[in-house]
């Protein structure tokens, strides 16, 4: 991988990316504001670091979200009430910058 696609992912990503941004902005108002604050979200507290991870976890809310807007479901029908639950529990097994962090100070104590 080269320098720039690191920086800014491959353009296959970033297709994917806008894809999935696309398909946020059809949803219905409601669906897509939570969407959008989940995101913000995770991106503060869960700091999620694998393209791979995201695309998951991205992806699979914007499937739960178009489900639940079809069947006429509010968000927290789908969430619960305690919505930041709901992400740590996505987020439970995907690799994030606190994961890489300890990861580091481990190896660093590690190595005297």
């Amino acid at each position: 991988m080269s320098f720039i696609e690191k920086i800014i992912g491959s353009l296959d990503d970033k297709r994917e990316w806008k894809a999935m941004e696309a398909r946020a902005k059809a949803l219905p108002t409601e669906y897509h504001n939570a969407y959008k604050a989940i995101q913000k979200y995770m991106w503060t507290a869960g700091g999620l670091t694998d393209w791979k991870d995201m695309s998951r976890i991205f992806g699979g809310i914007l499937d739960l979200f178009e489900e639940g807007a079809a069947a006429g479901k509010k968000v927290t029908d789908l969430t619960g009430e305690d919505v930041a639950s709901f992400c740590e529990e996505l987020v439970k097994d995907a690799k994030t910058w606190k994961d890489k962090h300890r990861e580091k100070l481990n190896d660093t104590i590690g190595r005297d």
